[in-house]
């Protein structure tokens, strides 16, 4: 049960921050939002607040913001129509009801001949003393259909309506609210366990090992290795693992003493490359400064964002493969391993994950938010956008495909895991 909730509340709320991005900026760029989900597929639990619909969906693989102006979401009335509409008391039609017979209180019917939805906002029609008759609508009218209710959108509140900058700010807070989030929780976790120095401070040496051999003691400081100054321990590491079999002189800080010692690291075949090691342990010394842990949030974030990139640059250039990758069940395996290890690490783990989010989906590829800012780029240096049929089929091909994709690595995980 741990596990469930720890996977519950890490994956959610990466999702939730992710949609939150787009859901703000489509707000402040004045774009309709009909739905803010969390998960896919069947509807859990929906809540109508305004004119947007917050929904929890049974498949934990993601979620969405539904904006007005998608292809589905287009409402036309047809010359034809029979239609029942409620007026305000400027006249204006504030609810039209379609295939509805039945009289209602102050509803007025009309057989539709046109209307625009859109940009004038008028319904005209033949009346029930068959007079031809136009109404204005209202903006924030709403139209019902076998007992489901949905407000129009006029042209200027849908999302293709927008300039390309404010489209691709809408699309990229997505990835930046993960960031966000991930600077956060970093920032949390310093304010909770202080913010590590990353100091060369030897924690532990190893017995029999090249750096007992040499002398070393915990509580070491290596100040300096053969005369060049080192300050972190990722320079220590680099320089020991660059010099195995190599004879290094290292000066150590030792209380308010200062000693040099020499040590030959030993050569470890590591992954078909040689290494060198010495048989010491780190753990980075810390400290408490409200300062220093917020500027840890960010440059924390900015190591992680680093390191994944390098990650999917080795994936490229050495061979993919679908081991390397994890769909949900492989991150709530993780996710249960991690909780093991206290709320901490979990935090950490989420904001690892958060980033791992923000930066697959600015991916450029189709479907994803990297793929429509692509289409976006093109739009501004054509300086007129792609056919949106064109554009809506490369999209459809990419969601096609990455569900392929998903359910190959769900397999991948299921069978890693449980068989």
């Amino acid at each position: 049960m741990q596990s469930i909730i720890a996977f519950i509340v890490v994956f959610g709320s990466i999702v939730f921050f992710h949609e939150l991005g787009h859901f703000i900026f489509a707000k402040r760029s004045g774009i309709l939002v009909r739905e803010f989900a969390i998960g896919f597929g069947p509807k859990i639990i929906g809540i109508n607040k305004g004119e947007t619909l917050y929904t929890v969906r049974l498949l934990p693989m993601g979620g969405y913001v539904r904006m007005a102006g998608d292809d589905a979401d287009v409402i036309e009335l047809q010359p034809g129509y029979r239609i029942g509409m409620l007026l305000n008391n400027q006249n204006e039609v504030t609810k039209i009801v379609l295939n509805q017979n039945k009289q209602l209180p102050d509803m007025l019917f009309l057989e539709v001949e046109k209307a625009d939805l859109q940009k004038e906002l008028w319904v005209e029609g033949y009346d029930e003393d068959e007079k031809l008759v136009r109404y204005h609508i209202a903006r924030n009218a709403v139209i019902e259909e076998n007992g489901s209710e949905l407000i129009i959108a006029p042209y200027d509140r849908q999302f293709n309506s927008k300039s390309v900058g404010k489209r691709a700010m809408t699309i990229f807070a997505g990835p930046l609210f993960n960031f966000i989030l991930s600077v956060f929780i970093f920032i949390i976790i310093a304010f909770i366990t202080g913010v590590p120095t990353y100091e060369p401070v030897i924690a532990g040496v190893v017995k029999d090992s090249p750096a007992a051999v040499a002398g070393m003691q915990k509580g070491d400081v290596v100040t300096s290795i053969d005369g060049k100054s080192i300050d972190s321990w990722q320079e220590l590491s680099d320089a020991i693992q660059k010099n195995p079999k190599k004879d290094l002189t290292l000066d150590v800080t030792r209380g308010d003493s200062h000693k040099t010692l020499t040590v030959t690291p030993e050569k470890k075949d590591i992954e078909g490359q040689s290494i060198g090691q010495i048989g010491v342990q780190y753990q980075s010394p810390v400290e408490k400064n409200p300062v220093k842990a917020l500027l840890f949030g960010f440059t924390e974030t900015y190591h992680w964002i680093i390191k994944i990139f390098t990650i999917l640059g080795a994936l490229i250039t050495g061979g993919f493969t679908i081991d390397a990758l994890s769909g949900p069940v492989g991150i709530y395996k993780a996710t249960e391993e991690v909780a093991k290890y206290g709320v901490v690490n979990i935090m950490n783990w989420a904001a690892v994950l958060s980033i791992n989010l923000g930066i697959m989906n600015l991916l450029p590829l189709p479907a994803l938010d990297g793929g429509r800012l692509l289409f976006f780029g093109f739009e501004a240096l054509r300086g007129k956008p792609v056919d949106r049929q064109k554009e809506g089929m490369v999209h459809f091909v990419g969601i096609v495909l990455l569900m392929i994709l998903m359910i190959a690595v769900t397999w991948n995980d299921i069978q890693r895991f449980f068989f």
